[in-house]
């Protein structure tokens, strides 16, 4: 889902741009210090997944984890992915410095849905659904994203369309994959470690009921 340099026009870099900005100062904001190990490690995953391409029709597609990112992560997402995208367009050339935030927004701003979707869920479901809500995360968090994705394009042009609908279902089976290795995580993390899934204030209360 990266977005190269001289693409988009100025107007929705500079929106995208203040918006990724917006979310990584949130990010940084609700940070507490048992929070850094944990962005620091996901930041590294994410940096990663998203190097690993396949080159799908006029686009690519790859692993982005953003639905796990956001259940474990919030807000906190957007500096975990701010570090990732900087790294990957000054060591690889991937995406750009001018898209930085595009690229951030689009890949950050679907973990904050999902958060908000399926965070609660995830602690307090019960545990032969907690693959499902996982599932739904990551599915969903390629959905949004795609959407975002296909919007900046025709914002830019009414020429981008056919190709933002390409994308669109380039990245169908990217959700498939997506749920399928979230649902797991997120099964897994509920088993061994359910406090990194509580982000909600007052959830934690909820882990001793639902182990």
């Amino acid at each position: 889902m990266h977005i190269s340099e001289g693409v988009l026009s100025a107007p929705v870099l500079l929106g995208c741009g203040v918006a990724a900005a917006a979310g990584v100062g949130v990010g940084l904001a609700k940070m507490r210090e048992e929070d850094v190990v944990k962005t620091a490690v996901l930041s590294s995953a994410l940096f990663v997944a998203t190097l690993i391409r396949v080159p799908l029709g006029p686009s690519s597609v790859h692993l982005i984890l953003n639905g796990l990112a956001g259940l474990l992560l919030g807000w906190q997402v957007f500096p975990a992915f701010s570090v990732a995208l900087l790294l990957q367009a000054a060591l690889f050339g991937f995406g750009g410095i001018s898209t930085l935030g595009v690229n951030v927004l689009i890949l950050g701003g679907p973990g904050i849905v999902c958060f908000y979707l399926f965070n609660r869920l995830a602690v307090t479901a019960a545990p032969e659904k907690v693959f499902w809500v996982g599932l739904a995360s990551g599915a969903c968090a390629i959905f949004v994203g795609g959407m975002l994705l296909a919007g900046v394009l025709i914002t830019t042009g009414e020429e981008f369309t056919i190709v933002a609908g390409a994308v669109l279902v380039a990245h169908l089976p990217v959700m498939v994959v997506e749920g399928l290795v979230t649902g797991t995580a997120v099964s897994f993390l509920r088993k061994v470690r359910p406090e990194t899934l509580a982000k909600h204030p007052g959830i934690i209360q909820s882990l001793g009921e639902n182990r």
